[in-house]
């Protein structure tokens, strides 16, 4: 590890982070036509804290001009995964049954701290993914969000072996998705920390969940994985709560994420529902 660069990279990421989430809002007037400013000011954020929350008003926003948004922050390559839409979108919403019904996204259960496409390939590294409330809960429905760079911090400076460990190419196991005995997907197995070598920027893979995982029988690891769900958990760790309203949405480097259950109103209709996409890229950075 070269610790000297390791500290100045940690003084410039501590000295710029957002005390609070409201640092982190940018006001979009249509996210199909971003304009130059709005550019900047949400690729600012992003630089600062890898994510940022995005406001529209009045706009309406169809799949369509969250794809251009996309393509106007550099996000080009969607993750065509085996719930999404044909244009690479999926619908967070409740779903009764169903291929979709059967994974807690598309419930209204409370999602565990994780990183998205922690079951995926190398190849298909989950680097940005996007947020957008079309229509929220009648209550709950809170995602909470933490800057994976402030969590590898936190563990760096705790103790450097505890990166290590995680940086590991056998730290983290998600054993294969069968179905009838069919693989859907197979085995996964790699690093929690990497460098991605498309930018040289920090990725996390992560899942909280406690079953269907497998870490790496070892001691420092088990330590590791116990010190970070104490730190996700601590009260003065920056994490930032936010609850979506329509015409919101949240874009980040793939930050660390969960969200609270939540009550829809079936009788009247009134149903969460929020797009996602996930990509292959990164946030452009300039």
């Amino acid at each position: 590890m070269d610790h000297a660069a390791y500290r100045r990279w940690r003084a410039a990421k501590l000295s710029g982070f957002p005390a609070a989430i409201e640092d982190l809002r940018v006001d979009v007037g249509d996210p199909a036509r971003l304009t130059a400013g709005e550019r900047e000011a949400l690729i600012q954020r992003i630089r600062r804290a890898n994510m940022t929350v995005y406001r529209c008003a009045g706009a309406t926003v169809d799949r369509d001009a969250l794809r251009r948004f996309g393509q106007a922050l550099g996000l080009l390559r969607l993750d065509e995964h085996l719930c999404a839409e044909e244009d690479g979108i999926s619908q967070l919403r409740v779903s009764e049954g169903g291929r979709t019904g059967e994974y807690i996204p598309y419930t209204d259960r409370p999602l565990s701290w994780h990183c998205d496409g922690y079951y995926n390939a190398p190849e298909g590294m989950i680097r940005a993914m996007l947020l957008h409330c079309v229509s929220d809960a009648v209550e709950g429905g809170e995602n909470a969000l933490m800057d994976h760079e402030m969590l590898y911090i936190a563990l760096r400076d705790t103790d450097p072996q505890y990166v290590e460990a995680l940086m590991h190419p056998e730290a983290l196991t998600i054993p294969a998705n069968t179905r009838d005995g069919t693989v859907i997907r197979p085995e996964r197995t790699g690093p929690v920390f990497s460098v991605d070598p498309a930018s040289g920027a920090l990725h996390m893979r992560y899942t909280a969940r406690g079953r269907n995982i497998r870490w790496r029988d070892d001691p420092i690891t088990a330590e590791a994985v116990t010190l970070i769900g104490h730190i996700l958990d601590a009260p003065d760790s920056p994490v930032f709560r936010y609850r979506l309203r329509p015409g919101e949405g949240i874009l980040c480097n793939n930050v660390l994420h969960n969200r609270t259950g939540f009550r829809d109103d079936r009788e009247s209709g009134h149903q969460r529902l929020v797009y996602r996409a996930r990509f292959f890229d990164r946030v452009a950075e300039t």
